[in-house]
């Protein structure tokens, strides 16, 4: 996860501009999805793809995820374990391994 010092740096951004009125959780989710669909556009037509607009997108996408997690006032390590635990227990390495197969097909032989 970001540093304190990052995330002491965003927060004091945010602060110094008086933006925090503006981060309701619809709010920032609506700029995940956003910001989202902007990294993707970094790879739109081509999988070639120009380093620093995809590194300047991303931190927009993180930056926002970052927002909300503190709006809503949870960990994101702790939401991130939590959720591996869940995918692992629906991807098992036996059945999933080596495979992109959804996790509702997985009991299925491979093809």
């Amino acid at each position: 996860m970001p540093s304190p010092q990052t995330l002491a740096a965003l927060l004091a951004f945010v602060a110094e501009r008086d933006w925090d009125q503006f981060h309701s959780p619809e709010n920032l989710a609506k700029s995940i999805s956003i910001e989202a669909g902007e990294l993707l556009e970094c790879f739109q037509w081509s999988a070639d793809f120009d380093q620093e607009q995809v590194e300047a997108e991303l931190a927009d996408v993180v930056t926002y995820c970052i927002h909300l997690a503190n709006k809503i006032g949870v960990d994101l390590d702790e939401i991130i374990m939590k959720k591996l635990e869940s995918t692992k227990a629906k991807y098992p390495v036996e059945l999933a391994k080596g495979r992109m197969t959804k996790y509702t097909k997985l009991s299925e032989a491979p093809e």
